[in-house]
């Protein structure tokens, strides 16, 4: 908006040449979205305390969580509205990348108020039925693969990815793009959405990982950068740094107040909605394989459950009794129950999760 607005005014007045500039807007984003955060944050937590919108803890959780129920929850509206006015601000509008990725925040993040409305207002146990989130993010997954095929930057490189660790080589997917699309996109929301569990775990884990693409996204946006990198160049691409710096500083921002002892849970609208866009990012960028390292600990938590999940079939199918392979799945509550502090778990996968960022910016140099 500001883009579009001032830009065409820099003749009259050379510095909003400024704006032309993608490392400028993309940090004006990343610091208007941390004050919109710290702004509109104790209000909506007292809003949601007025209105006795509050988490429900399950009684099969570790017995330390029971000290939670009734914190406010969807919190997640102020990471939506911390990141979408910063980039309806800065980033160029016209720009597909910055379409099809408002798209997918906005898109999960009204699945995922639906899902906490229903769970948390209407006081329907499970929220909205699992097949319907699963509904609603395979059509994104469509929606996004038919805008992708109908888009002219995309037209020599629709159906492929890059390879981590190989220099001028990549994977065409041909007529099965639709499903990786798919599956990074539903995959990635969900695996956000199971790691939700801890006070600072998943916010922080978020802002590790969007600060990755945002280095990614303004190299694959230009032709000098990834020529030297050999990486796929993406004309426009750099455009999402803009988004990747604004939802980086909205995620910090968010975890000012969710931080241990939390004020506030982010709930499905954020996490659902994050975990989306983050899965979006990498295919937009064309880095689905590096996801598995930059998300590593997202990808692991997910593993964690579909490991306790078949392995308590299978032995229940053996022997007539299921068995656990973790303590607790997903795994942070496995560590929990063998006696480490929440804050040690999340602490410590947050040093994870910064040492597989900074070991997926070397696969750039490693080939």
């Amino acid at each position: 908006m500001l883009y579009e607005l001032l830009l065409p005014l820099k003749t009259y007045y050379s510095p909003l040449n400024l704006f032309q500039y993608i490392t400028f807007r993309s940090a004006s984003a990343a610091i208007v979205a941390l004050f919109i955060s710290f702004l509109i944050g104790p209000w909506i937590i007292h809003k949601l305390r007025f209105h006795q919108i509050g988490e429900e803890i399950r009684s099969s959780g570790p017995e330390s969580h029971l000290v939670k129920k009734g914190t406010p929850t969807m919190g997640g509206i102020i990471i939506l509205g911390s990141v979408i006015l910063p980039t309806l601000l800065f980033a160029d509008l016209s720009n597909t990348f910055i379409q099809i990725i408002l798209l997918s925040l906005i898109w999960m993040g009204i699945i995922g108020f639906l899902d906490d409305y229903l769970k948390v207002v209407k006081k329907f146990e499970k929220g909205l039925i699992g097949k319907y989130k699963l509904i609603g993010q395979i059509s994104l997954g469509v929606v996004i693969s038919f805008w992708l095929y109908n888009t002219s930057e995309y037209q020599d490189v629709v159906s492929s990815t890059s390879i981590p660790f190989l220099k001028n080589y990549e994977i065409d997917f041909g007529l099965f793009y639709p499903l990786i699309i798919i599956l990074v996109i539903t995959g990635t929301s969900n695996a956000v959405n199971l790691t939700d569990g801890l006070d600072g775990l998943a916010a922080g884990l978020l802002a590790i990982s969007f600060s990755v693409f945002s280095a990614i996204a303004y190299i694959s946006g230009r032709v000098d950068f990834s020529d030297y990198l050999n990486i796929m160049y993406l004309p426009g691409a750099g455009e999402l740094t803009v988004f990747t710096a604004a939802i980086t500083g909205a995620c910090i921002g968010y975890l000012w107040f969710n931080a241990s002892p939390a004020e506030v849970f982010m709930g499905d609208i954020g996490s659902l909605s994050t975990g989306a866009a983050l899965g979006t990012l990498a295919v937009l960028l064309k880095k689905e394989l590096l996801l598995a390292i930059i998300g590593g600990v997202f990808v692991w938590e997910a593993i964690s459950v579909m490991i306790q999940v078949g392995y308590f079939r299978w032995t229940k199918y053996r022997s007539g009794k299921g068995e656990r392979f973790f303590k607790m799945a997903p795994i942070h509550h496995h560590f929990e129950l063998k006696g480490w502090p929440e804050s040690r778990v999340v602490i410590r996968f947050w040093i994870i999760g910064i040492l597989l960022a900074l070991f997926s910016l070397t696969t750039f140099k490693i080939r």
